[in-house]
């Protein structure tokens, strides 16, 4: 059952939780696709972005961005590690992407847990010092929004195991254009 369906385009995209509205997606600029569901009780949620025209022509400020944000969802995957506060984890995301002169533009928590709803505990936020536990399901979902531009978030969910953390999602982490 699909719980909730995201998609925005160009300056719409800046905006974390854009709603629909008549704006028709234009050739050469980047769309975020965000989408939960449910399936036997339990949710899940994911999100990937797409530039529509080459993905290798994209203009600097968005291929450079989505690099940096890439590298900020691994390493924020990487670093969820049975133990490690959740704070902790959102500080490797907002690290990166503040180096890279974009943290201004991340304007929301890394993370949420999921399970039987779609936005539960642990936060993967500043101020959680609660350390993630085997079994642990959450969102890593780094994002840059820059307002009347443009917006992208890369957003699997990772489950806190002893042997590390793994990634339940596995579509293409890539910009990919179309």
């Amino acid at each position: 059952k699909v719980n909730f369906a995201i998609v925005a385009a160009g300056e719409n995209a800046a905006s974390p939780h854009h709603h629909a509205g008549s704006r028709v997606i234009r050739e050469n600029e980047i769309v975020l696709c965000d989408f939960g569901g449910t399936m036997n009780g339990y949710c899940s949620d994911i999100t990937r972005c797409v530039f529509t025209g080459d993905a290798d022509s994209a203009a600097p400020d968005i291929a450079d961005a989505y690099q940096v944000l890439l590298a900020a969802q691994q390493a924020a995957c990487a670093s969820a590690t049975v133990g490690e506060a959740c704070q902790q984890v959102d500080r490797v995301a907002r690290e990166i992407i503040a180096d890279a002169g974009f943290g201004e533009y991340f304007v929301h928590r890394t993370g949420h847990g999921i399970g039987m709803e779609e936005h539960e505990d642990p936060y993967i936020v500043e101020g959680n010092d609660r350390p993630l536990a085997p079994g642990h399901a959450f969102s890593i979902e780094p994002g840059i929004y820059v307002p009347g531009m443009w917006g992208m978030r890369l957003e699997d969910i990772v489950v806190a195991s002893s042997e590390g953390p793994v990634a339940m999602n596995n579509v293409d982490h890539r910009l990919i254009g179309v």
